[in-house]
C-alpha cells in the first residue's frame, strides 16, 4: 500500500481542478426533461417532504434548487437526521396513522423500512438502464450515491512516515487510545468490523479485531462527518471508515487531514424511496426521478458526493476505487438489513 500517501495527497488538487473533469458530463445533466403528466400531477400536489441524512448545505439545498429549476411550483420541505432517528420517526409516524414523509434517502436502517411496510413500490423513468445493483428488484429504492470509507488521519499529529497504511499498521502501540469511531453505525464500528470479516474471513478476521480492541478504540456517537471534524481538531490522531469526500473537502480547505486507504475499503449505497401513504406521492417520484437523473446526479458531483451513475465521473476520480487503484467491499441494503446484528453482535462482544 505504498501508494496510498500519494493518492490521498492529490485530492486537494483535484478539488481544485474539480472544473475541467465536469466537461464531458454537462451535456448530460442539461438533457433533464421530466415526464409531464407526472409533473402535472405533482404541481397538483404543491409540495414533497423529504426525510435524509444528506448534509444539508452541501447537498440538500442544491438539490432543492436544481429541481426547481426543471419543476417550478412544486415545494421542498425536508427533515434531516441520522437513520436511526429516522427511521423511528417513520414508524411512529406510519402507526400512528399520520404518514408525513414522502420520501426517505438512508444509507443503514433501510431495512427496518422495507420489513416495516413502510415503503412504496415506484419507478422512475431515471432508473431505467442503470446497473441491477443500483435498483431494487422489488422496486422499493434506488441508489441516488456512493459512500466509501476507509481511515483519515490529523497530520499535524501523525507523521507522514507514521501514517497508516493498512490494518495491521493500526495495531501500532503508538496509536493505543488514540483511534475513533462511530460504535453503532454501518458508517462506523459496524462497517468497518464488517470488511475485515470479509476480506480476511471470520477466523483471521476476528483474531485481528481482538488484537484491535486491545488499542483502546474511542467510541464517539456522533454522524462520521462530526467525528471527522474531532480528527481535525486534534482530538483523536485516527478516524476509522471515515468518508473519503469529507476528508478531501476539508484538505482542500486546509485542515490538517489526509485520508487514506486501507485496502479494502468499505462502499455502501444512499438510496431513496417513496414513503407507503405518502400524502404527495406524485411530487416523491418526480424528485426522485430528478435526483437519480444525470441533472441530479451532477449536482451530488459538483457538491462534493460521489455520483452513483456510471456516466457522471466523480469530482475526484481517485475518490472511486477502480480508479484510486484499490479494492472495494460493496454493501448493499439488503446485505446490511441481513448481516449488521451480526456485525453489532462482534461489537459488542470485542468493543464494550
Amino acid at each position: 500500500m505504498g501508494g496510498c500517501s500519494s493518492r490521498a495527497s492529490v485530492l486537494a488538487i483535484g478539488l481544485l481542478l474539480a472544473g475541467s473533469l465536469g466537461c464531458s458530463t454537462s451535456g448530460a445533466a442539461d438533457a433533464y426533461q421530466p415526464d409531464p403528466k407526472l409533473v402535472e400531477a405533482a404541481k397538483k400536489e404543491g409540495q414533497v417532504l423529504l426525510y435524509t441524512t444528506h448534509i444539508v448545505d452541501q447537498i440538500v439545498r442544491p438539490l432543492i434548487k436544481g429541481f426547481q429549476t426543471y419543476v417550478p411550483g412544486v415545494d421542498v420541505k425536508y427533515v434531516r437526521g441520522d437513520g436511526l432517528a429516522l427511521t423511528v420517526r417513520l414508524t411512529n409516524e406510519a402507526r400512528a396513522g399520520r404518514v408525513q414523509s414522502d420520501v426517505w434517502c438512508l444509507v443503514d436502517s433501510v431495512g427496518p423500512v422495507l420489513h416495516g411496510g413502510f415503503a412504496a413500490e415506484f419507478e422512475v423513468p431515471s432508473a431505467k438502464g442503470l446497473p441491477g445493483s443500483l435498483v431494487d428488484p422489488n422496486k422499493r429504492w434506488v441508489a441516488t450515491n456512493l459512500g466509501v470509507r476507509s481511515a483519515a488521519y490529523n497530520t499535524q499529529l501523525v507523521p507522514k512516515e507514521h501514517a497508516p497504511r493498512s490494518y495491521q499498521d493500526l495495531l501500532d502501540p503508538r496509536w493505543k487510545g488514540k483511534i475513533v469511531w462511530n460504535p453503532k453505525s454501518m458508517t462506523g464500528a459496524w462497517g468497518f468490523i464488517a470488511t475485515v470479516m470479509k476480506s480476511m474471513g471470520d477466523e483471521q478476521g476476528m483474531n485481528y479485531l481482538r488484537a484491535l480492541a486491545k488499542q483502546d478504540v474511542v467510541p464517539l456517537p456522533i454522524a462520521i462527518r462530526a467525528v471527522l471534524d474531532r480528527v481535525i481538531a486534534g482530538e483523536y490522531a485516527i478516524g476509522l471508515e471515515m468518508n473519503n469526500t469529507h476528508a478531501a473537502i476539508s484538505e482542500a480547505q486546509g485542515a490538517p487531514v489526509k485520508w487514506v486507504p486501507l485496502d479494502p475499503v468499505s462502499q455502501t449505497l444512499q438510496v431513496a424511496g417513496v414513503t407507503k401513504g405518502a400524502p404527495h406521492p406524485n411530487a416523491a417520484r418526480l424528485l426522485i426521478d430528478f435526483m437519480v437523473s444525470p441533472a441530479g446526479q451532477q449536482i451530488f458531483r459538483d457538491n462534493d458526493y460521489l455520483p452513483m451513475h456510471p456516466d457522471i465521473n466523480a469530482k475526484i476520480p481517485e475518490l472511486r476505487p477502480e480508479q484510486g487503484g484499490y479494492r472495494a467491499v460493496v454493501y448493499s441494503p439488503d446485505e446490511i438489513d441481513s448481516e449488521s446484528l451480526r456485525w453489532a453482535k462482534i461489537y459488542e462482544e470485542l468493543f464494550r
